[in-house]
């Protein structure tokens, strides 16, 4: 949800949109967390039927850096080995 949240504010609808695999109930409880821990904002939208948008707060955003880095880590870690030994320490010199 940050991630999709990093880019532009969101609707509900345009965040399950992003996250099929999130039931709504489990995304609506986890934007209810990241509200409640200053990460997201909500601003309910006027009109009928009632719109809710989301988005990064000053905290959230401070976040990018980390998520970045994460992301990064996470495909260095899943890439396949180099060369034909693995290009990794051997688990005796570990």
């Amino acid at each position: 949800m940050l991630r999709e949240l990093m880019h532009a504010e969101l609707s509900f609808g345009a965040l399950r949109e992003r996250l099929p695999d999130i039931s709504p109930k489990v995304l609506a409880d986890r934007l209810h967390v990241l509200r409640e821990r200053g990460l997201v904002a909500q601003e309910c939208l006027p009109g009928f039927p009632v719109r809710t948008r989301y988005a990064l707060t000053e905290s959230g955003r401070l976040l990018r850096p980390l998520l970045i880095e994460l992301y990064r880590t996470g495909e260095m870690l899943g890439a396949p080995p180099a060369g034909p030994s693995g290009g990794g320490p051997s688990p005796q010199s570990t």
